[in-house]
Order: structure tokens, then sequence, then C-alpha cells
């Protein structure tokens, strides 16, 4: 059988890793497109022992990346999820983890020149039309993967990347609030559904019946998985999102007081398995919410301002630091600004091989 190599990078991106390919190194038809992605992963199967995917969620994803023509904008990055067990290649949600390598290959692929010291790369998100400034270290014109920094859910350390996110209210749905209501009841639960950087619908962990710390106990229990499913299918109608069985947004959060000082603690559900850690995105969400009142957070959450606060949601494997900068308040709050700091490695380098089947 001929098989047909495509070139790639293979990348850590946060707590997340997967294949980076430039656009143009794909085919152009979406459908074809799918099939070789697919392939790449090694899906549809749980184990994934085709392909270049972890057999996890958080390792069988793709970064799609393309100098823009946007002004002002150097990058396009397009995200898919790849579904393990599934012929399912997912492009509706955004993921900030990938997001943190998507400023190292640009510039490892010639498509942005490093600078002395920093280099900072204007990116926009095709899955949300969002915009991020993504600040890479590159000390004497060249990028470096090592230092000091360390996010919880990686081993070591390693070189910061600092993402500042904008426009990212109403990523998929038009609005912080896309029900209208800042919270609200779905099968005897209250929820909170909030749209900004990822759509998504909170819960309290305690209202479920359950602390939410012990997460084998969520991912095990196959009544609690199947009920939260059912409120995630009403959420995503009442949302605007039509029928979402077979897409991964809106995701899943599940709430409780903070253990460690932090602001908040999130269970983050991908949405049918729970994250070892926390999506970037999807803590932006959790983040905003926690400091608007009124929303199911609002027992936990500090005043909302309109200057720059730092939240800390506190997950699984640790916590993370977001800075907001806020405007408004309630239904009416604005976010300005949203600020990460992760970190990224390069892999592997060279080219992933598909059946040539796959691309007449």
């Amino acid at each position: 059988m001929s098989q047909r190599g495509i070139p790639c990078l293979f990348m850590r991106g946060g707590t997340s890793r997967g294949p980076f390919f430039r656009l143009t190194d794909l085919p152009i038809d979406e459908e074809k497109r799918k099939k070789v992605l697919l392939a790449a992963l090694g899906s549809p199967d749980i184990r994934q022992i085709d392909g270049l995917g972890g057999a996890n969620m958080l390792t069988s994803k793709v970064a799609i990346i393309n100098s823009s023509e946007k002004e002002g904008i150097d990058i396009d990055y397009l995200f898919a999820q790849v579904w393990l067990d599934k012929a399912i290649v997912d492009i509706t949600p955004s993921c900030g983890n990938m997001l943190s390598g998507v400023g190292p290959f640009a510039i490892e692929r010639g498509m942005v020149k490093a600078k002395k010291g920093e280099t900072v790369i204007r990116i926009y998100n095709v899955n949300t039309g969002s915009t991020i400034e993504s600040v890479i270290q590159t000390p004497n014109g060249q990028i470096t993967y090592e230092g000091v920094q360390h996010i919880d859910g990686v081993p070591g350390t390693a070189a910061p990347i600092l993402l500042k996110f904008s426009d990212v209210v109403g990523s998929k749905c038009g609005a912080l609030f896309p029900t209208g209501e800042t919270k609200e009841k779905i099968d005897g639960i209250t929820v909170s559904c909030v749209d900004v950087a990822m759509p998504m619908v909170m819960m309290r962990a305690s209202d479920l019946g359950i602390t939410g710390y012990d997460t084998n106990n969520i991912s095990n229990n196959s009544n609690l998985m199947n009920r939260i499913e059912r409120i995630r299918l009403e959420a995503g109608k009442r949302m605007g999102l039509g029928d979402v069985t077979d897409k991964v947004i809106p995701k899943v959060s599940l709430l409780a007081k903070p253990r460690f000082g932090g602001t908040i603690y999130s269970c983050y559900l991908t949405p049918h398995h729970v994250h070892d850690a926390h999506a970037v995105t999807g803590a932006i969400c959790v983040a905003c919410s926690a400091l608007i009142k009124k929303t199911i957070t609002e027992k936990i959450s500090n005043d909302n301002s309109s200057v720059s606060q730092n939240v800390q949601i506190e997950h699984p494997a640790g916590a993370f630091d977001i800075t907001l900068e806020l405007s408004g308040k309630g239904k009416n709050t604005q976010v300005l600004n949203a600020g990460v700091v992760r970190t990224a490695r390069k892999i592997m380098e060279g080219e992933v091989f598909i059946p040539e089947r796959l691309w007449p």
C-alpha cells in the first residue's frame, strides 16, 4: 500500500499535545482533510494504535496554521479535536493549551521572524473569531524552550509563553449569557450557561451529591456522567448550539470551593471524560463567571470591578492564574482582556504517513 508523507511538528502545548500542520500541507476539501487527520491520529480506535494519538482526548488534538491575510494579524490558527472511538473531527471548539504552541511553530517554520529578546505574534483563532497575542521568548533572535516556568500538569520547567486573549465574549453563541439568564435549572440542577472563550455549562458539584475533588469517582460513575450529559445536551439547545450529541461544546465544569487558597475549584469535563488538569479557554470562562454576581459561583466569587483582577483556578492537577480586565457588571459585563501563562516544547519534526488512497 502506497503512503503519503505530510510534514508536521509534533509539539506539546500547555497540558495537551499533538501534530501541528501548515494549512497548505493538508487537503483543501474539508471532508478529505477530516479523513487525513483521522488517519494521522489513528482514529476511530480507543487505543489509536495506528497513529499519533495518545489514546486520550488531551492527546488527540491537531493545530492547523496558516499565514494570515487579515490586517494586523500574523497567523491564523484552526484547532481540531479528533475523537477516539468515532470518526469525528470537531472544529467547533478551540484549545488554549495547543494555542501556546502556535507561536513557536510559526517561528520554527519561518512564518514569523524572531526578534531579539521577545517576539510578539498576533494570532487569529479561526474557531472562535478571537484574537490572541502570544509573547515568545527569543533571546538573541532564536526561540528557546528552556526556562524556569512551571505549569501544573506538566513535569519540569520551560520558557514562559504569555497569551493575551481579546474578543472572547460570545465565542460561539454570540453572548456572555446565551440563554439570557445568569443561572437557571436543568434536570433539577441549577446551572450557569456562559460563553467566554469557550461555551460552558457550569454546576456546583455539591448539587450533584459529590465534592468534585475525587475525579476517579466522577468518571467511573456512569449514572452521574449520564445525568451530566443530559444536562449538557439540554444546555446546548438553550444556548443556541442545537443538537450537541456529537460535539464537544458546550464543555462542563463541576465547581467547588477552593482547597488551597485559590478563587474557585473547577473539575473540567472534555465533555465525556475528566480533564487531567484544565483547559485554558475553559479556565477563562470559569474565571469570568467567578467574578460575576448572580451566577452559581456567587458565594465564592470576588466583586466585579473595572480593573484587572487575578483569578486562580484550582483543578485536579494543581492550579493556574488568569489575569482579567473587566468592565460593567452582571449581564452587561465586558471582558477586555484575559491573560494566561503557558509553556510549549517541540518534540518531533518530520512527516506523518497516511494511506495514499485517502488523498486522491
